[in-house]
């Protein structure tokens, strides 16, 4: 299935926008766009509302007809069972996380001790921990430890942009995560000159027009045929006003939406 995430709305839901968007009006975003996913990732206010503000918005979720997933940061314990009740609320059956949090960067061996303890609460409750690819951990590493702990409810959240910080090939990152993805993260990205040509910028293109062999994913990876969701976010650089943003970000989201629906079809045939 392919949804929509909170980094789709990265700058409507800031306070740079003049009227951020709340997470209803993302729900009803994505549910105009015709898809029925949303994934609430790294979105702070989600773990001060109330109650009854949370049994609102998964009420609204549920109206619209949205699956939900969610998405952190951290394996502490504490962390990872807020989060496991939050996917009860919501209904959710995966939660995205990363091995590191601001002042918590456990080792390897620390954080297979530290998933052991909580994978069996997920495991009953039916949820699956996905943890991204990203330039902190090297993939290898974070593959080797999803294969030691060889939990049918721990996989990863690949996302091959965010490997390039650590000069991994995003090729080989999919290669080598693929037999454990559980979950996408969809956009695409590009370098670009600095001023006098000194150094690049690394940043987010619109999908289909950078370096992301999308293609080459969707054949290795097969999302559709693994039930595996893809949720579309972006890199997008401010556009210098809010209004500029804000259009350029939604027409990205809107050409994601088309790209991967027509790659999807040309697959099947």
């Amino acid at each position: 299935m392919i949804g929509l995430g909170t980094y789709a709305f990265f700058w409507e839901m800031s306070s740079r926008a003049p009227e951020p968007l709340d997470l209803a009006g993302a729900f009803c975003a994505t549910r105009e766009h015709g898809l029925g996913l949303f994934q609430i990732c790294d979105y702070d206010p989600l773990t001060e509302l109330p109650g009854g503000e949370l049994a609102e918005a998964a009420a609204t979720a549920r109206d619209l007809g949205l699956a939900v997933e969610l998405g952190t940061k951290g394996i502490e314990a504490g962390r990872l069972r807020e989060f496991l009740r939050l996917a009860g609320v919501f209904d959710a059956t995966l939660v995205r996380s990363m091995l590191y949090a601001p002042g918590s960067r456990p080792s390897l061996t620390e954080a297979e001790a530290m998933l052991r303890e909580v994978l069996p609460a997920y495991a009953d409750a039916g949820v699956t921990l996905a943890l991204e690819t990203y330039e902190q951990v090297a993939t290898t590493e974070l593959a080797g430890l999803i294969e030691s702990i060889a939990s049918p409810h721990l996989g990863i959240c690949l996302d091959p942009g965010n490997v390039v910080a650590r000069l991994e090939s995003p090729r080989d990152a999919v290669e080598r995560a693929a037999p454990l993805t559980v979950n996408v993260h969809v956009k695409d990205f590009a370098f670009t000159r600095t001023a006098g040509w000194v150094g690049f910028n690394y940043a987010g293109a619109p999908m289909g027009s950078g370096l992301h062999d999308y293609p080459h994913l969707l054949h290795t990876v097969r999302p559709a045929e693994r039930g595996i969701n893809e949720v579309v976010e972006h890199w997008l650089p401010w556009q210098g006003d809010p209004a500029t943003t804000i259009a350029t970000e939604r027409e990205w989201t809107r050409t994601t939406v088309e790209y991967l629906r027509e790659i999807h079809r040309r697959s099947t045939r």
